[in-house]
């Protein structure tokens, strides 16, 4: 654990674009045939933690509203992505959200699983939000974004954000940012853990 918590309570927009981007390493895998899930879903339950986010196809008109299309668990090593549009939100996969001793990280984990059970209904265990703990070490911020910017003095790119989910082909920058933005939420869960708490002052 290190000695003392240098986090500060908020960053700037222009501070967090000065940082160096922070990217995903491991191998990518995706799902994307009924046949592949349960060996993906194997590989995950043995993880102790793992990184948890989805990705929806933006509407850009409104009163339209697609479902999840993808999927994001990752481990240190490998990120999966699951491809939501192709395949069904598997029994196997609903284990892994159900499994309380799994713990998986993510940031606004209460929207994710709220677009998640409009596919299919599960009862949630394990999870870990990061908007909701980072008050413990005296973050004010709440964009995943911003919390990486804090903890890990790097950005978390949101250059595909907004593109086709969809796709027939997720294009490697695609797939990069997917993968990172599951990853980095169990990266900044360690650091948290290694830091000593200071709560926000009121």
């Amino acid at each position: 654990m290190s000695t003392e918590n240098r986090f500060i309570d908020k960053i700037s927009n222009e501070q967090t674009a000065l940082l160096p981007a922070i990217e995903f390493r491991g191998e990518i895998r995706i799902v994307e045939n009924e046949r592949d899930i349960a060996a993906a879903c194997r590989y995950l339950a043995e993880q102790p933690v793992i990184g948890f986010d989805t990705e929806t196809r933006p509407s850009f008109r409104p009163g339209v509203t697609f479902r999840v299309s993808l999927l994001q668990l990752s481990s240190p090593e490998v990120c999966y992505l699951f491809r939501l549009n192709r395949i069904p939100l598997d029994k196997a996969i609903l284990q892994l959200f159900e499994n309380k001793r799994l713990l998986k990280v993510g940031a606004d984990v209460a929207g994710d699983l709220r677009s998640l059970r409009q596919i299919r209904h599960f009862r949630d265990a394990g999870f870990i939000d990061l908007q909701a703990i980072v008050p413990e070490w005296g973050i004010a911020e709440k964009s995943l974004r911003k919390i990486s910017a804090i903890v890990l003095g790097q950005r978390v790119s949101k250059a595909q954000r907004l593109s086709n989910w969809e796709a027939a082909t997720l294009t490697d920058k695609q797939q990069l940012y997917a993968a990172t933005d599951a990853w980095v939420c169990t990266r900044i869960y360690e650091r948290l853990l290694r830091t000593p708490k200071k709560p926000l002052r009121q």
